[in-house]
């Protein structure tokens, strides 16, 4: 089991940008893929991108080209890069890692975070 922390969240106005992390502690980071979520007010948790033990990502096609997800092994963390936000990308952003194989189903990742708020004002 790993315990993940995101931190970097916050209110930005529409076309603004952040950078989320989440940390990693536990056991080896570098074994897990590590995969970004969200979850609208009302909406149900959504996948956003992820990244895999040698680097390659699969984004969602919302955020395609708005997103960089990247990882610093050595650091035990991965990042999250957002530009030109929208307000349709307000919500709660978790991170989650999973041992196995994962793209954007949640329930291949087992271990997640307690999350981030991020809010996008217009």
């Amino acid at each position: 089991q790993v315990q993940l922390v995101e931190s970097g969240g916050g209110l930005v106005q529409a076309g603004g940008s952040l950078r989320l992390s989440c940390t990693a502690s536990g056991r080896t980071f570098g074994g897990y893929i590590m995969g970004w979520f969200r979850r609208a007010p009302g909406k149900e948790r959504e996948f956003v991108a992820r990244i895999t033990l040698g680097g390659s990502v699969y984004y969602a096609d919302s955020v395609k080209g708005r997103i960089t997800i990247s990882r610093d092994n050595a650091k035990n963390t991965v990042y999250v890069e957002m530009n030109s936000l929208e307000p349709e990308d307000t919500g709660v952003y978790y991170c989650a890692a999973s041992r196995g194989i994962a793209n954007k189903a949640s329930n291949a990742y087992t271990d997640w975070g307690q999350g981030t708020q991020v809010t996008v004002s217009s």
